[in-house]
């Protein structure tokens, strides 16, 4: 089975003196389907390591290169700038695809993440928390909507592949990577399972 490493969001619980990694369990249960293996990533290893020789991010680095991927999913939650260690995560793992040509599949902040690491700018919108959507462009049908920021513009070096009736970009694919976005969970209610396993099949291949 092929192996795709997935980033996390982070929760914060201060009554319990904790910061966790988390990752719905939906997503992985529907990458196993597509018949993948996966590897949720840990976001503080893209930071200085107590005890470790590695300097800051090496350690990230290091673990990517054992688990040797095939793909790379960036998942939701979470607003871009709110953590740092993950931001430094991804931006890591989007340096280590772009130099190996890996796929990469973005989900929500995912897809925001890749278009911010290419230089493209964010802007708050309403109407899209827990909300259903009519995609239009080459992707096309429902989508769920769970978030509060969108892009502003396409960004240069990517090709819009949906937008919601509101004109918002809902997809993206990158004209030279094998990256692709999207702003809808392909895990959860909402979504259309056929189309959208159809391209995580496509983008990551058998």
């Amino acid at each position: 089975m092929k192996r795709i490493i997935i980033s996390q969001r982070v929760d914060d619980y201060p009554d319990r003196d904790e910061r966790r990694d988390a990752l719905d369990q939906k997503l992985p249960q529907l990458l196993y389907g597509c018949g993948y293996l996966t590897f949720p990533v840990p976001n503080l290893l893209s930071q200085p390591v107590p005890g470790a020789t590695a300097g800051a991010g090496e350690a990230l680095g290091r673990w990517i290169e054992e688990i040797n991927p095939h793909g790379i999913v960036l998942s939701g939650g979470n607003d871009i700038g709110s953590c740092k260690e993950r931001d430094d995560a991804e931006h890591q793992i989007l340096e280590y695809s772009r130099d190996n040509e890996l796929p990469v599949l973005g989900i929500c902040h995912g897809m925001l993440a890749m278009a911010v690491f290419e230089g493209g700018e964010l802007h708050q919108i309403d109407g899209h928390v827990r909300k259903s959507h009519d995609l239009n462009g080459e992707i096309a049908g429902k989508a769920n909507s769970f978030h509060n920021y969108s892009l502003a513009e396409c960004p240069e070096n990517f090709d819009i592949l949906a937008r919601s009736e509101d004109g918002a970009i809902e997809a993206i694919k990158h004209q030279t990577h094998p990256w692709e976005g999207w702003m809808w969970h392909p895990e959860r209610a909402g979504s259309e399972p056929d189309r959208d396993l159809g391209r995580i099949k496509k983008l990551f291949g058998k």
